[in-house]
């Protein structure tokens, strides 16, 4: 064990991460991984939960708060406890099914990957899930926000019909609060655990979701109809909820489609035994709008 250690220890240096990074991804390329190599997983148990919608409404023409509803899954989830780490990202380098990362992403075990497009994402886990025989894939929004818990930011702005300019104003004085986020790129579990187990959710990395923009209108009933779907922009998930365009790698140079763009992009994976959301007939009769 011990000569196994310092012949780690000596390679990482050749490499050029001599110092904390060579010693420190050790301890955590066991502790993200089970006995047979696959990423740890948390199951979170079936239940309910109040989600705001992602995308932007509007109702007679006028900007509308987005609805919030109360949505049931009827089977667990079962998602990684950690984001993708660069270290496991390279191996899908390696294996010429992922691109390469930047030159400046750190590449170790207790590392996230960052500067990871949207695409980036589905072909690592298309590589995942061919290398386990298992199905990995990005959650839908929804579902990333029912594993966030109490970590998920409601993003909802109030809408006075009377006065809609009040929106704008909420809207630009939240952004204004946010002001630059810290792009360090900390080891896991910088931003602890949620309530579910998960580590370092809402923290400086946003994730990835299977979700895309829509702009759709909402009727007397606060049900949004005539949805505009645009899957060339995509949701992510961290400290606020971000539009940002599927092809790009790093959101602050200009990729985030709408509010203060993400510091870093990663992402983490569900893994599906079998569809565990409920189907879009199920949910129209078993999810209903909460008004706020």
């Amino acid at each position: 064990m011990l000569i196994a250690f310092k012949l780690k220890l000596a390679l990482a240096c050749a490499a050029g991460l001599a110092g904390p990074l060579a010693v420190a991804p050790l301890v955590s390329e066991i502790a993200t991984h089970t006995a047979g190599g696959e990423p740890a997983i948390v199951e979170i148990a079936a239940g309910s939960f109040l989600y705001r919608e992602a995308g932007d409404f509007t109702r007679a023409g006028q900007q509308a708060e987005a609805p919030l509803r109360m949505i049931r899954f009827n089977r667990p989830l079962r998602i990684m406890r950690d984001q993708v780490s660069s270290a496991d990202f390279q191996l899908c380098v390696q294996d010429g099914a992922c691109r390469a990362l930047g030159r400046d992403v750190a590449v170790a075990p207790d590392r996230p990957a960052v500067q990871v497009s949207w695409y980036d994402a589905e072909a690592y886990a298309g590589w995942l899930s061919r290398k386990t025989g298992r199905h990995y894939r990005l959650p839908s929004d929804e579902e990333w926000a029912f594993a966030a818990g109490s970590r998920f930011k409601d993003d909802g702005a109030p809408v006075d019909s009377r006065d809609p300019s009040k929106r704008w104003i909420s809207r630009y004085e939240r952004e204004s609060e946010r002001g630059s986020s810290d792009t360090t790129v900390y080891p896991f579990g910088k931003f602890g655990l949620n309530e579910h187990g998960l580590e370092d959710v809402s923290g400086n990395v946003w994730e990835w979701t299977s979700t895309c923009f829509v702009r759709s209108r909402v009727d007397e009933s606060g049900n949004a109809i005539r949805p505009t779907v645009n899957c060339g922009v995509r949701v992510a998930e961290g400290v606020h909820r971000a539009y940002v365009t599927d092809f790009i790698r790093h959101a602050r140079a200009g990729g985030c489609a709408q509010g203060v763009p993400p510091a870093n992009l990663g992402f983490r994976l569900v893994r599906e035994e079998t569809s565990w959301l409920v189907s879009v007939s199920q949910r129209r009769s078993k999810t209903w709008p909460v008004r706020s």
